[in-house]
């Protein structure tokens, strides 16, 4: 996918920079290239490739520290609660700011 000196504009303008005919050539031939790397890692093949849960488990072994996923706090919420001036099935009742 090519970008054409029209589509750069257009992004230039969305994002409200006032960019000279040098910046806008620079920056064309930036995404240009960019989106030829995309190309490129999209042509390869990853079937029967597993996702890594971290860049580091490529070179080299690393082992999770999972712990148990319990309960460690008691449930506080209705204390917690008992300041506020309006409180309905355990959320805060706040006034409509927006119409």
């Amino acid at each position: 996918m090519a970008l054409t000196p029209e589509d750069v504009s257009r992004i230039a303008s969305l994002a409200r920079l006032d960019l000279c005919d040098a910046e806008q050539h620079d920056l064309l031939a930036q995404l240009n290239d960019f989106f030829g790397i995309v190309e490129r890692m999209r042509a390869v093949d990853t079937s029967g490739v597993e996702p890594l849960y971290t860049p580091l488990s490529a070179v080299q072994d690393v082992h999770l520290r999972l712990r148990e996923d319990s309960v460690s706090e008691p449930d506080n919420r209705e204390a917690n609660q008992k300041s506020a001036p309006a409180v309905e099935g355990g959320l805060f009742l706040v006034p409509r700011v927006i119409e």
